[in-house]
């Protein structure tokens, strides 16, 4: 049974997550896919539950910015998640499920800190020298323009970054009770579709080094 699950979105990012995090892994340690975007991560994450009983999860891989707060090149342990793309409307009409009031999963009470099923918190203590990242923002879709980005900010003013695995991966995590620690390596600013500004093995190192601290600390 394995001590610690990882889980990596894509092949492109355990290729390169995979040698770096070799060393800090236990006997017992497991690095597996958990698949691209919010569907496949969601059934993925639930079946590598079942299957090992993982004591905790944690989900490695990279995302984009929205703010100067984050840098480019570093990574960030994210403790809160929510989803946008789940409620009705589209562009600068969406609302979100949890602003209807409706509930993803009706075992999640519905209190300020659940937000009624659009945030989720996550996490174990980690330790100070441990940079948060903030709220993470899981879509089906990444930002494509600025407008795009104005359009999730003024929905979740507190996002500080957005990916489209760590959500779903959380409530699987949730429903197992299963603790989940999200580190993210910043590629980009959320937006910016020229893949020539994007940094993506600095990102995945950050984001590997980061990982390996919370693998040699208690769960």
């Amino acid at each position: 049974m394995p001590h610690t699950l990882v889980l990596v979105p894509t092949n492109a990012e355990r290729n390169l997550l995979a040698p770096l995090l070799a060393a800090a892994l236990g006997n017992h340690d497991r690095v597996e896919l958990c698949g691209f975007g919010p569907v496949a991560a969601a059934a993925r994450t639930a079946a590598l539950i079942a299957t090992h009983a993982p004591a905790r999860v944690i989900l490695v891989g990279i995302a984009g910015r929205y703010h100067d707060r984050l840098e480019i090149g570093a990574a960030y342990s994210f403790a809160r998640v929510a989803c946008f793309g789940v409620g009705v409307g589209s562009d600068e009409g969406f609302v979100p499920a949890g602003t209807l009031g409706w509930q993803q999963w009706p075992g999640d009470p519905p209190t300020p800190a659940a937000a009624i099923g659009d945030v989720l918190e996550c996490g174990w203590p980690a330790a100070a020298s441990i940079m948060s990242g903030g709220l993470l923002l899981t879509a089906c879709a990444a930002a494509a323009s600025p407008g795009d980005v104005a359009t999730r900010t003024t929905l979740f003013p507190s996002a500080a970054a957005e990916d489209m695995e760590g959500f779903a991966v959380a409530l699987a995590c949730r429903l197992a009770s299963v603790p989940l620690e999200i580190v993210r390596g910043i590629s980009n600013t959320a937006g910016d579709r020229d893949h020539a500004r994007w940094q993506i093995p600095r990102a995945l190192a950050a984001a590997a080094e980061l990982t390996r601290r919370m693998l040699e600390g208690p769960p």
